[in-house]
Parts: structure tokens; C-alpha cells; sequence
């Protein structure tokens, strides 16, 4: 009896993972679809097209996949089972039920929490102690399917996104190991969501990390490590220039004899600058933009 055919949609350093243990494995992986790398983003990852390429697997990048033409193509590689990781598209449920096996994703989250994009970016920015990876059938509505498996890890309180997601990328691949007999047999079981407990969340774009002075020096510190580099970073704005915030100290701030308003520049050297709660110190920046001269007193937003 020939192997169940996978159609595997994939991005990021999880699709790179996920697909690779496929691969290793010797499953049929029929072809890889996924995206063009945006000229406009940091590629700090590993892609699922290179695991792809080595092993000789097709590789696909279509804008959409509802087509007609697509539709056409995916039907003609006959998947048993779809398998997406980290597919930034959502896929339409005509393509999920070409597959007899069924459509399943690995998303990065402990589900039903932090449905939608970027949600590890989303976990460190809500100040989460713990984030992981959940595999679940695929629905109409994003990340809403029931799970199959899932498994998480702890963070600290002053580890970046970047960090986090380091420290959670084995999880996706000890889910999908465990699962992946499982799922090719039309085995795997499968446990609903309490929707009553979910949440959702959207992309995130360069201008979500525009600081909000009022909000606590905590909150602050919290976008800070959610944006900082690699992701395109926090910022506030004073005149025409942007001052690029790629970390801060909300505990080490020195204490002065006054509160100042939101934003509110109490100390240029070093650079302390006053919260909704408190006062944060910038302890590196860079300028977008020419460097204005800051003094005590001045506003940034």
C-alpha cells in the first residue's frame, strides 16, 4: 500500500523544523508550498524551502491558493493529508477537504489562547510565563479547530521574543513526532476548544511599536522585548525624528524628587524618561533621522 501523500504549507524556522523531521523520517512529502521571502524583512530564520530543496521536494510560492488554477494543481497531487506550519494564508476550506485524512496546523501558542498572527510577539508583550505550540485540526475560523496535542515552555520575565521563540521551536517538533503516526492512520484524537477561553489577536506592524508614555514602566519594558531586534523594534518620535528603543531598564531608573508627565525626558544622560507609573531607562537606541538635541523637560511621543 503506497504511504499517505502530504501536502506540507510552510514558513518560518517551525515549517523549516517540522518539515525536516517529515523529511528525516521518509514520509511522502509531495510538495512544499510557501511564500517569497519579503525583501522588506529581516530573514533572521531558517526556511521550510531549504529542507525542501535538499531532498528534491517541490517547492510552490503562489500569492493565493484559491484559485482556480491552484485548486486545479492541489487536486492533481492528490493529498491524503495537509499538514500547514506556520503558512501565513489562511487556506479555504475547499483546499482543507481535498485531503481524506484531514488539514492540520501547528501553531504557536498554548490554544485556545492567542489565536490569530505573531502570537509569541503577542505572549512576551502581555508579559506571559509561558508560551508553546498546539497542534489542531483545521476550520473555517483561524485557529479555532480541535487540538490534537500540544506542549509548552516557561519564560522569564526579561527574555525577548527572539529568545522565547528559540526556546519553544523544539516543542512544535516533540508535537508533531508524537502525532505524526497517528495522524497518517486517521488515528489521532482530537479534543475541542473552549472557545469561552480564547483569544485572538492580528498581525503585528511596524507602527505597534510606537511606546505609549502613559502606560506602566512594566508595560513598556514588556513591547520593548516584544519588538526588539530582530522584529523591527519600539519607538517614540520627538520633531521629525524617530528614536529607535532596542531595550530599556523599567527597575533601574534613578529616582528623582519629581514625577514628570508621560514622556516627559527627566534625564538625557543616562536617557530616563518618565511612565504612567514611573520613569524607564533607554539604555539602547539608535536615531532614524538626524539627532535632535535632547534636554531635561522635553516630551517624546
Amino acid at each position: 500500500m503506497p504511504a499517505p501523500r502530504i501536502l506540507f504549507f510552510g514558513y518560518s524556522e517551525v515549517g523549516y523544523e517540522c518539515l525536516s523531521l517529515l523529511l528525516e523520517r521518509g514520509d511522502n512529502v509531495v510538495a512544499l508550498i510557501t511564500h517569497e521571502d519579503n525583501p522588506n524583512e529581516k530573514i533572521w530564520f531558517k526556511t521550510p524551502a531549504v529542507a525542501a530543496r535538499e531532498k528534491g521536494i517541490p517547492v510552490h510560492t503562489p500569492e493565493r491558493v484559491g484559485t482556480p488554477e491552484w485548486m486545479e494543481r492541489i487536486a492533481a497531487l492528490r493529498p491524503d493529508l495537509i499538514l500547514s506550519v506556520y503558512y501565513r494564508n489562511m487556506i479555504g476550506m475547499k483546499v482543507l477537504g481535498m485531503a481524506p485524512l484531514g488539514a492540520f496546523n501547528m501553531h504557536g501558542s498554548l490554544l485556545p489562547r492567542y489565536r490569530g498572527r505573531a502570537p509569541i510577539n503577542w505572549a512576551v508583550l502581555h508579559g506571559e510565563p509561558r508560551i508553546g505550540m498546539t497542534l489542531h485540526r483545521m476550520v473555517k475560523e483561524p485557529d479555532a479547530g480541535a487540538i490534537v496535542d500540544q506542549d509548552g515552555v516557561d519564560i522569564g520575565p526579561r527574555e525577548t521574543a527572539e529568545q522565547a521563540f528559540r526556546k519553544v521551536l523544539p516543542c512544535a517538533r516533540r508535537v508533531l513526532a508524537r502525532q505524526i503516526d497517528a495522524l497518517l492512520a486517521g488515528t489521532a484524537k482530537e479534543t475541542a476548544q473552549d472557545a469561552s477561553k480564547a483569544t485572538y489577536f492580528g498581525g503585528r506592524k511596524p507602527e505597534d511599536g510606537r511606546i505609549q508614555w502613559t502606560q506602566t514602566s512594566r508595560q513598556i519594558f514588556n513591547l520593548v522585548r516584544a519588538v526588539t531586534d530582530p522584529y523591527p523594534g519600539a519607538f517614540t518620535e520627538v520633531a521629525a525624528s524617530r528614536l529607535m528603543v532596542w531595550w530599556a531598564e523599567p527597575d533601574s531608573a534613578p529616582t528623582f524628587d519629581r514625577r514628570g508627565r508621560p514622556g516627559e525626558i527627566l534625564s538625557v544622560s543616562p536617557l530616563v524618561v518618565a511612565t504612567g507609573d514611573g520613569a524607564i531607562e533607554v539604555t539602547r537606541s539608535e536615531w532614524k533621522g538626524d539627532a535632535p538635541v535632547l534636554t531635561v523637560g522635553q516630551v517624546l511621543g
